[in-house]
C-alpha cells in the first residue's frame, strides 16, 4: 500500500449535506460571489490584446535557469505587443511579469487570495483577485493565444492537463502550448507515451500534438513566431 497523508480520511457526513444546511442566505450569497468572480474576471480580460499566459513554479528563484528564461521569454514577447499574463505570484510567474516590463509591455497577474495571503508580485502592473482557485482556473485558460509552462509542482501539471483536456475534448480551439525544458517535461511526455497512449490505449496518437515541447526562450520564440505565419 502507497503512503497517505496522516490527516486524510473520509468525513462521516455527505459534503454536499454541510452546504444544503448552510443558511439559505449564506447559500445565496457563496453562489453570487462565484458569479460576480466569472463577471468581473471576463470584464477585466476583455480589455487586453493578444496575450501569453506563463506557468511555472512559485519556487524558482532569481538564480534558476528557468527563471531567467521566463523573464527573457516574456520580455521578447512583451516586444511583440503580447501582454503577458501570471497568477501574479512569485516565482515563474515573477520572472515572467518582470520580462513583461523590461520588455515594454502590459503585465497582468490574476492573484489567488489564500489563508496565507499570496501577495501579487511587485512587476504586476495591472492584477484581479480572486477567491476560488476554480473560477482564476478559468480565466487563465481563457486569457490568451499563447500558454507556455516552464516546470512547476502539482498547480502547474494541473494547468497543463486540463488545457491539454480542453483541446482534446474540443471545447476550445487548438492553441498553442509550449513546454519549456526537456530535462524536467520529457519524463513526463514520455510516460505519456508509453504508457497512457501505447499500453493502455487511453488518448489517440493525435492528442500528443497538443503540446510542444523546446528547450529554451529563444526556441520557444522562433516557435511562437512560426505559429504567427
Amino acid at each position: 500500500m502507497s503512503s497517505r497523508r496522516k490527516d486524510t480520511k473520509i468525513p462521516k457526513e455527505p459534503r454536499m449535506k454541510e452546504f444544503l444546511e448552510k443558511d439559505e442566505k449564506e447559500r445565496e450569497a457563496r453562489i453570487k460571489r462565484i458569479e460576480d468572480e466569472f463577471r468581473k474576471g471576463f470584464e477585466f480580460l476583455a480589455k487586453y490584446g493578444k496575450a501569453a499566459t506563463f506557468f511555472g513554479s512559485s519556487r524558482k528563484n532569481m538564480e534558476d535557469e528557468h527563471y531567467r528564461d521566463a523573464t527573457k521569454l516574456a520580455a521578447m514577447l512583451a516586444k511583440d505587443d503580447y501582454v503577458i499574463i501570471t497568477g501574479g505570484g512569485p516565482g515563474i510567474m515573477h520572472a515572467a511579469n518582470r520580462g513583461a516590463v523590461e520588455g515594454g509591455g502590459k503585465s497582468v497577474g490574476l492573484n489567488i487570495q489564500l489563508p496565507m495571503e499570496q501577495q501579487v508580485n511587485d512587476f504586476v502592473e495591472e492584477s484581479e483577485d480572486f477567491h476560488y482557485f476554480f473560477s482564476r482556473k478559468v480565466m487563465l485558460a481563457f486569457a490568451s493565444e499563447v500558454y507556455v509552462f516552464f516546470p512547476g509542482g502539482f498547480g502547474t501539471l494541473d494547468e497543463f492537463f486540463e488545457l491539454a483536456t480542453l483541446v482534446q475534448t474540443k471545447k476550445i480551439e487548438p492553441i498553442p502550448i509550449i513546454l519549456v525544458s526537456r530535462e524536467y517535461w520529457e519524463p513526463l511526455l514520455d510516460w505519456i507515451k508509453e504508457e497512457v497512449y501505447q499500453d493502455h490505449k487511453a488518448i489517440d496518437e493525435e492528442d500528443m500534438d497538443i503540446y510542444t515541447l523546446v528547450d529554451s526562450a529563444e526556441e520557444a520564440y522562433k516557435l511562437i513566431k512560426k505559429l504567427e505565419e
